[in-house]
């Protein structure tokens, strides 16, 4: 099995269908496929083997990019995704925890030592260097044999394992189990504006398996995103809060913009009920939340156009199981999920599924309760937590309430130790502009939520600490 030549095996009847829009650039799937076929064979001049080696692709999100992770996937070899913006630290964390053999980047996007340059025309404009790694340890024997074709470094849930492995057969199971939430046909025309380092694997193969064409909006952001809209007669977005707080704010979309669109996702963090307000009073329609997990896939959607139900994640797709233990009086406890498509292991340490798993169950890490209707309500992460005198305090709750005021840009809700009350709310805020008045924010925040939650102290910053997918570090 190979999520590549599936690809290819699904789409034969759509060669001349355009795959892939960038700029003034594009590709048909018959000459992405031809260009991939060509990179490919570049790579196994150059020494590149299959054998489930690893290959560090390092490039800003084009058609090129498409076309390097794709030729990787083919020979077949693991793609270890790297993000331009990671630092020269953290990109060697991941050369040396993934035990990654090659890096094929962006000529100009990194520098590693011993590069060299990697000419192909598959490629459709940028040049590429190609970087032969020295490998410490090698992975146990059964990695080889779990037909692996991605591992995504991450901390994962328990903060500890580094690198996530995916097989070919389970990206094509969680392509599978999500399509039944997003429908995508060959007719669609996706408006792409995240990062594909970080949202490769379900989404972009997902379309790709579909035969639907991708229009690489990420650039000159929202000019881009703007366009697909207007002139690339889109019908699908897949993006994040800011994007849509965007476009609902922009004089340029009128309220009857979007009406080619069909279907609208926000992902990557909750989504702020403000955001999905303020969207819909423009353009008539519910934003759709999605809850993706990295281990996991992207196993809810809410797919009610029901206001009452915003805040949501929606129900769990069919393919997945949902469990909430060690809840509460309110219901509130750990979200566990089962179904198509969990990991197949953390690669450094090494572990395997079953190891991971609990009968087929991962524990995400968040909290959460399901309504009456069966609807998923995600209350925060358990390390976001915070225990003030027995009484459980949500980071993300009180950080949408300190994010809606005009003066905040983002804040960090965080707990201090106290020696009486267990721990002490405390924020981190990073303005605008100019300054702000504590008092004034501790008013804001006692007029939206209950007293105990209010932080004790807020502290003024320049800025937070991020992780590489753009995410707060906490």
């Amino acid at each position: 099995m190979n999520i590549y030549h599936t690809i290819r095996m699904e789409t034969e009847q759509h060669r001349g269908r355009t795959a892939v829009i960038e700029g003034g650039e594009s590709v048909s799937y018959g000459q992405l496929f031809a260009s991939v076929d060509r990179v490919a064979a570049s790579l196994r001049a150059a020494g590149v083997g299959g054998d489930a080696g690893r290959v560090g692709v390092l490039c800003a999100d084009s058609i090129d990019y498409i076309i390097a992770s794709l030729a990787v996937l083919s020979l077949p070899a693991v793609v270890v995704p790297i993000s331009p913006e990671q630092s020269r630290t953290e990109v060697g964390s991941i050369l040396d925890r993934i035990s990654v053999q090659y890096v094929l980047f962006e000529q100009g996007a990194h520098d590693l030592p011993g590069a060299r340059p990697f000419p192909s025309d598959g490629f459709v404009s940028k040049a590429f260097s190609l970087s032969r790694c020295d490998v410490v340890s090698a992975p146990p024997g059964e990695y080889a044999s779990l037909n692996p074709a991605f591992i995504r470094f991450t901390s994962g849930t328990t903060g500890a394992s580094k690198g996530i492995v995916l097989s070919h057969e389970t990206i094509l199971d969680r392509t599978d189990a999500a399509d039944k939430g997003m429908r995508i046909t060959h007719e669609d025309r996706v408006l792409w504006v995240l990062s594909m380092n970080f949202h490769f694997v379900v989404s972009i193969l997902l379309f790709l398996r579909r035969a639907a064409t991708i229009v690489i909006c990420s650039r000159q952001f929202p000019e881009s995103l703007i366009d697909g809209i207007t002139n690339r007669r889109g019908t699908f977005i897949y993006a994040s809060p800011f994007h849509y707080t965007v476009l609902a704010r922009s004089g340029l979309l009128s309220g009857d913009a979007l009406r080619n669109i069909r279907m609208a996702v926000s992902t990557a963090m909750k989504l702020p009920g403000a955001v999905a307000e303020e969207f819909r009073a423009k353009f008539g329609f519910e934003l759709t939340e999605a809850y993706g997990i990295i281990e996991v896939g992207l196993p809810f959607m809410n797919l009610s156009s029901d206001s009452a139900k915003r805040g949501s994640v929606g129900k769990p797709l069919p393919d997945y199981e949902i469990s909430i233990r060690n809840a509460d009086a309110s219901g509130t406890g750990d979200i566990w999920l089962r179904g198509k498509g969990m990991l197949d292991a953390y690669f450094s340490p090494w572990t395997d599924r079953p190891r991971i798993l609990q009968e087929g169950w991962f524990r995400t890490g968040d909290l959460g309760k399901i309504d009456d209707d069966g609807f998923l309500f995600i209350l925060g992460r358990e390390k976001g937590v915070i225990n003030f005198a027995g009484m459980k305090i949500f980071a993300d709750e009180v950080e949408s309430v300190l994010n809606q005021h005009p003066r905040v840009a983002e804040s960090l809700v965080y707990g201090m130790s106290h020696p009486q009350y267990g721990q002490l709310p405390m924020a981190k805020v990073v303005l605008k502009d100019g300054s702000a008045d504590t008092a004034e924010l501790r008013r804001f925040c006692y007029r939206r939520l209950s007293s105990y939650k209010v932080p004790k102290d807020f502290e003024f910053v320049d800025a937070l600490p991020k992780t590489a997918s753009g995410k707060i570090k906490r």
